[in-house]
């Protein structure tokens, strides 16, 4: 069968190919790049496997590439690795494999490639294309891995429940190529992933987080996550998530269910962006629906308070996930406090205050802020996304003509603490405090502009009302 390489890569694939034959070795392009090759998806890197040692090959295609790249050897696992300015190739010897039950970190021996071929995780990353010069690019496809991407189906190789046991991340990894490629998981395959989800629990968390995060970063993540849910991972790996699911009724009244609303929030906002934090602002701004949820007579189901619960939840669920707790989290976190704020404003007349302080509280973010709150308007009834989507744009329009005039973002008063301090020989003290927040206050408000003149006559009208005296 024959596959579009690019330039770069064929020359590479040759390199390879010309060394593997001096050395007698063996040689195959394996796994993903065959799989996506055919698919016409993107590459950025080569596997290839050899019946021989992968680190001498490795080291010696390097000397024959352009600018003699470095050749980062991992003699542990046997691997090596070569980045090129084209692509990124990794390099390993057929082996075969056996695991023990309490681990996931197999025993290897030497092997054929059909050894290799087996020990992989499903058809369609099992594909092999020769590279020796006899046979270039011969396809050797022993468990109908062609078959099943033309079916657009993963299944494992081998019995599943061995696959899983051996290595249970292969449990994410069958659910983040159903969530990438948009592949339904083969029956018996997705039922043996139910049956052993438990063993995920001696994969390390990074490496869990890891296929997590490239299921965010899918199309489609909703896929990957109804997926994780109903194939009992979810609840393991991620249960603030799982506590999203489900409805409760009373007195007939019940609430949508807040996962599938997280889930079509999370897709809205992946049409638009590929910044993996917003996606994680969209699945985690209601998290804290289930903690504040409470039914009130006459009213029905409410979630009061739930932005800032949810929003004091983050660092714990970054820290149990092994997502970054720098200024990643602060952002997501940032954005989960103030998700409801541009939707209220929508229901409200609109004042330039209010719109003032959005802008003053988002910052730099802000834009970042109206994607997620437009992808937050969900709702069966169109009539009513519609009215809300229309207002949802006049706070828009409002906010770029009061960023306009008032350049909001970001700013600062032009009266600073060390001001304050100085205009009334004041020590870091409440007061001072209480000062910067009424000057800040009334600037928002429209009160007075932020000019140093005007403010600072505002300053020293309100010193004199809490009994300062200029210095």
């Amino acid at each position: 069968m024959q596959i579009a390489c690019t330039i770069q890569e064929l020359e590479i694939l040759q390199i390879v190919s010309a060394v593997a034959d001096n050395l007698g070795y063996p040689c195959y392009a394996i796994g993903g790049f065959v799989r996506d090759k055919i698919l016409g998806r993107a590459t950025e890197d080569i596997d290839i496997v050899c019946v021989g040692d992968g680190l001498i090959l490795a080291q010696q295609v390097a000397k024959q590439l352009p600018d003699n790249p470095q050749v980062n050897l991992f003699q542990t696992y046997g691997t090596a690795q070569i980045k090129t300015k084209a692509i990124e190739i990794e390099f390993v010897g057929a082996r075969k494999e056996s695991y023990h039950r309490e681990s996931r970190n197999p025993m290897v021996e030497p092997g054929t490639l059909q050894d290799d071929q087996n020990r992989r995780d499903f058809t369609i990353n099992a594909m092999a294309i020769s590279l020796n010069k006899a046979d270039f690019g011969e396809m050797l496809d022993p468990f109908k891995g062609i078959k099943h991407l033309q079916q657009k189906i993963i299944i494992t190789p081998t019995e599943p429940d061995k696959t899983f046991i051996d290595d249970p991340l292969r449990m994410m990894r069958a659910i983040r190529f159903a969530s990438q490629l948009g592949f339904a998981i083969e029956p018996y395959t997705f039922a043996s992933i139910k049956e052993n989800a438990e063993r995920i629990r001696i994969i390390t968390q990074e490496r869990i987080t890891v296929e997590l995060n490239k299921i965010v970063m899918s199309k489609k993540p909703s896929i990957g996550f109804d997926l994780l849910e109903k194939s009992g991972l979810l609840k393991i790996i991620f249960p603030q998530m799982q506590d999203l699911k489900g409805v409760d009724v009373i007195n007939g009244k019940g609430h949508k269910d807040n996962f599938y609303h997280t889930l079509q929030v999370l897709d809205n906002v992946s049409k638009t962006t590929q910044n993996l934090w917003l996606r994680w602002a969209a699945i985690l701004h209601d998290i804290a629906k289930p903690a504040t949820k409470k039914f009130e007579k006459g009213h029905g189901w409410t979630f009061h308070g739930h932005e800032h619960i949810g929003a004091k939840m983050i660092p714990r669920i970054f820290t149990n996930l092994k997502l970054p707790l720098g200024a990643e989290m602060k952002f997501v976190q940032k954005l989960v406090l103030l998700h409801l704020r541009p939707i209220s404003l929508t229901k409200a007349e609109i004042t330039d205050s209010a719109i003032r302080r959005l802008l003053f509280d988002a910052g730099e973010d802000i834009d970042e802020l109206m994607q997620l709150c437009n992808a937050d308007i969900t709702s069966k009834d169109e009539g009513k996304v519609q009215r809300f989507r229309q207002n949802f744009e006049l706070v828009k329009d409002k906010m770029i003509a009061l960023e306009e005039s008032d350049k909001i973002r970001n700013w600062q008063p032009v009266i600073t603490g060390d001001i304050i301090m100085n205009t009334f020989h004041l020590k870091p003290s409440k007061p001072v405090g209480d000062l910067k927040n009424i000057i800040r206050d009334a600037i928002l408000d429209g009160v007075i502009k932020n000019e140093f003149e005007e403010a600072f006559t505002y300053l020293l009208e309100k010193g004199k009302e809490m009994g300062l005296n200029p210095a």
